[in-house]
């Protein structure tokens, strides 16, 4: 079997990892950070980031409309 790499996405000449999902959302000290799914990674490679590092993902709609859906 042969192993598929895993191509970054080039914004504003910075590379960056593709995001799956977002699967939850945290406040702490007045900043706001995503826990992230990334594309192609297990789930123990799943991260909390800032919202600015997350600016360029559409994820983060989604989630929102998601969670405000879950909480009626």
């Amino acid at each position: 079997m042969e192993r598929q790499k895993i191509k970054l996405v080039k914004i504003d000449r910075v590379k960056e990892w593709k995001v799956e999902k977002i699967l939850n959302k945290i406040k702490i000290r007045g900043v706001i950070k995503y826990l992230v799914q990334w594309k192609r990674f297990i789930a123990e490679n799943n991260t909390w980031k800032r919202k600015d590092d997350l600016e360029n993902t559409r994820e983060i709609v989604k989630f929102k409309r998601r969670m405000s859906i879950e909480v009626r």
